[in-house]
C-alpha cells in the first residue's frame, strides 16, 4: 500500500513541510476577500479584482522565475520563497494593528503570494525528482494529493471558527506561521544524507545568467511535445471552468437560495473526503489498468460532474445534490491529480522540470484568472445559474482533449514527480486538477 511505502527520513521532513503548509492554507482559507469586505468594507467588484488580479499579475511576475530557479540549487529556493510568503502574510495583522491596512496592500500581497508560490512549486518538482527512485514517485504524489485534501476538509471549518471568535487577521496569522514551518522543515531535509546528496550541483555558472529567449523555454517544451500539449490544454480549461464557477455558486447558494454560511461550508467541505479517497485508490488503479487508461478515465469522468450544480434547489434537497456532485467531482479529481503529476513529467528532460514546471503553473493561474473574470461578466449579463449551466456544458468537451495514445517516455524520463501545494484547491474546497 502506498501508505504504508517508507519513502526514508528527508522525503518525511519534505511531506511535513508540505503538510504544515498546506493545513496552514486551509486554516487560512478565504481570508484575504473576508478581510477585504469586513475590514475595508470592499464592493463586489474589488473582492472579484483581489481574487483575479493577484492571480494574473502573479503569473506575469512569475514568468522569469521558471529558468531562474532552474540554474540555482532548489532547496534553498524552496526557503526563500516560504519566508518570502510568510513576510507578505505577516505584513497584513502588522498594518491592521497600526490602523495602516489597505486594499492596495492586501492585492500587492496576493500578488507576491501567488508568484512565490509558482516559484515554490517549480523548485520542489524538480528536487523531489531528484530526490525518490523511479518507482515511489507515485506513492509519493498520492500522499501529497491525499494530505491537500484532508487540509481541505479540516482546515476551513476551523478557519471559520477561529476568524469569528478572535477576529479577521487570526488566520492569516496562522497561514503565515505555516509558511514559516515548512521553510524550517526543508531546512532539516540537509544537504546530504544515507544516500549522498539530497539534489545534484545546478548548471555552471556560466548558464545562469537568465537571457530573454530563455523564458518561453518551458513553453516551447510543452508544445512540441504532444501529449505534453494535449494534458496541458486540457489543464488549464478544466481549471480555468471549474474555478470560474466557485464565486458564482457562493453567490447562487448564500444570496439567491438563502443557504446559511455553514450548510454552504459543509455542503463542500464534506464531498473532500472523496479527495483523499481517490488519491489512495491511484496508485493501485494505475498497477491494475495501467497510466494511460486511468488518466484517461478520471479525466473524462472528472469533466461531467459540474454541470450538476446548475440544478441545485434550495433546503435539503440541495445541500443533497451539492455533495453528491461535489463527490463524485473530487474523488475523479483525487485519482487523476497524482498520475498526472507522474505521467507529465515522463516526458520532461531533467535540465528543464522548473521552467516546464513554472509555464505550467503561469499558464494555469493566467486562464483561472482570465476565465473568473469572463464568467463574472456573464453571470452578471444573465445569471449565476446560466454562468454556472455554460461552464457545465463546456467542461463536457474537455475530455477530447486529452491524449489517446501513449508515447513512450523519452531518455530523459528517469525520476517524475510534482509536488503541488494548496492553490490547487478552489472556493468552497472544490479542487483545481
Amino acid at each position: 500500500m502506498a501508505g504504508k511505502r517508507a519513502l526514508g527520513r528527508r522525503f518525511g521532513w519534505l511531506w511535513a513541510a508540505f503538510a504544515v503548509s498546506s493545513y496552514g492554507t486551509g486554516f487560512g482559507f478565504g481570508a484575504l476577500p473576508l478581510i477585504a469586505i469586513l475590514v475595508l468594507h470592499s464592493g463586489p467588484t474589488q473582492v472579484a479584482a483581489l481574487a483575479a488580479a493577484g492571480r494574473a499579475v502573479g503569473a506575469v511576475v512569475a514568468v522569469p522565475l521558471g529558468p531562474w530557479v532552474e540554474f540555482r540549487p532548489k532547496r534553498p529556493v524552496m526557503i526563500a520563497m516560504d519566508l518570502v510568503r510568510f513576510a507578505a502574510m505577516m505584513s497584513i495583522p502588522a498594518a491592521y494593528a497600526l490602523g495602516l491596512l489597505t486594499f492596495a496592500q492586501l492585492l500587492l500581497v496576493s500578488i507576491v503570494v501567488a508568484a512565490a508560490n509558482i516559484a515554490f512549486r517549480a523548485a520542489s518538482g524538480a528536487y523531489l525528482k531528484t530526490l525518490l527512485p523511479p518507482e515511489d514517485l507515485l506513492v509519493a504524489n498520492s500522499r501529497f494529493e491525499s494530505t491537500t485534501w484532508t487540509s481541505t476538509v479540516v482546515g476551513p471549518p476551523l478557519g471559520g471558527a477561529a476568524m469569528g471568535l478572535f477576529g479577521p487577521v487570526t488566520t492569516v496569522i496562522a497561514d503565515a506561521v505555516s509558511y514559516l514551518l515548512s521553510a524550517l522543515g526543508i531546512r532539516a531535509i540537509g544537504g546530504s544524507g544515507a544516500n549522498g546528496p539530497s539534489e545534484p550541483p545546478p548548471a555552471p555558472r556560466e548558464a545562469q545568467r537568465l537571457r530573454a529567449r530563455d523564458l518561453p523555454d518551458g513553453w516551447r517544451f510543452i508544445l512540441a511535445d504532444r501529449t505534453q500539449r494535449a494534458l496541458f490544454l486540457n489543464a488549464m480549461l478544466v481549471n480555468g471552468l471549474i474555478m470560474a464557477t466557485e464565486p458564482l455558486l457562493a453567490v447562487l447558494l448564500l444570496d439567491h437560495l438563502g443557504f446559511a454560511p455553514w450548510q454552504y461550508g459543509l455542503a463542500f467541505a464534506a464531498p473532500c473526503i472523496g479527495g483523499l479517497l481517490g488519491s489512495r485508490l491511484s496508485r493501485r488503479l494505475v498497477a491494475r489498468f495501467g497510466q494511460r487508461r486511468v488518466l484517461l478515465t478520471s479525466g473524462t469522468l472528472r469533466a461531467i460532474w459540474p454541470l450538476g450544480l446548475a440544478f441545485v434547489q434550495p433546503g435539503i434537497p440541495g445541500m443533497a445534490l451539492i455533495i453528491v456532485v461535489q463527490f463524485g467531482l473530487v474523488t475523479c479529481i483525487g485519482v487523476f491529480n497524482p498520475v498526472l503529476a507522474t505521467h507529465r513529467l515522463q516526458h520532461t528532460d531533467p535540465g528543464r522540470v522548473a521552467r516546464t514546471l513554472s509555464a505550467w503553473s503561469v499558464s494555469t493561474s493566467a486562464a483561472i484568472a482570465s476565465l473568473t473574470a469572463a464568467w463574472g461578466l456573464l453571470a452578471a449579463l444573465t445569471t449565476p445559474r446560466t454562468a454556472i449551466a455554460a461552464a457545465g456544458v463546456l467542461l463536457l468537451a474537455t475530455p477530447l482533449l486529452l491524449p489517446r495514445r501513449e508515447k513512450a517516455p523519452g531518455a530523459g524520463a528517469g525520476r517524475i514527480t510534482l509536488c503541488e501545494d494548496a492553490e490547487s484547491s478552489g472556493a468552497g474546497g472544490s479542487r483545481q486538477p
